[in-house]
């Protein structure tokens, strides 16, 4: 483990029973408030898009849109957002994906991406997958390549990194 990801994971505080019992939920408003932490783990997310000459970013909602954005700023590309079903304006390309207990969909614009573009699909939790490769899917939908996935925070447990097939990973903090 590097000694910037040491650093980056005492900036994210623990929330017992967050939102519901016997969950811990993993709060990363520390590190949004703290410059330096917050500016680092955008130079590292940054440099995994630079690393596949990215082109767009794909910021999921809704802590996505946080980092995606700013990581768009640093490499100077632009971003998209990711929404719930619904939120979007315009004509849209869906997805569906399973929950633990039904199902869920994720939209972009239909004229976001230009085909063939390069991108990085930018979260701040890798839980159980379902999310980003449905945002993947979405990607592939609208003629883009989905290039990697990059996320703050990775839930090892849950095993979200064995869903997703097209691209590499990285995540900045383990649990």
């Amino acid at each position: 483990m590097s000694t910037q990801t040491i650093e980056l994971k005492s900036y994210i505080r623990d929330i017992p029973d967050f939102p519901k019992k016997g969950i811990i939920f993993k709060d990363i408003t520390p590190l949004l408030a703290d410059k330096d932490a917050f500016s680092r783990t955008i130079k590292q997310i940054a440099e995994v898009g630079e690393k596949y000459s990215i082109t767009k970013i794909m910021a999921i909602e809704s802590r996505g849109f946080i980092f995606g954005s700013a990581v768009a700023h640093a490499m100077n590309v632009g971003v998209i957002p990711v929404r719930k079903k619904g939120k979007l304006p315009h004509k849209t390309f869906s997805e569906t994906y399973q929950l633990e207990y039904g199902q869920d969909s994720l939209e972009m614009h239909i004229d976001a991406l230009t085909p063939g573009e390069k991108v990085l699909i930018v979260d701040d939790v890798l839980a159980t997958g379902g999310t980003a490769q449905a945002v993947a899917q979405l990607v592939k939908k609208a003629g883009g390549e989905p290039m990697a996935m990059a996320f703050v925070i990775e839930l090892n447990f849950l095993n979200g990194r064995d869903k997703i097939k097209e691209c590499p990973v990285v995540s900045l903090i383990h649990y």
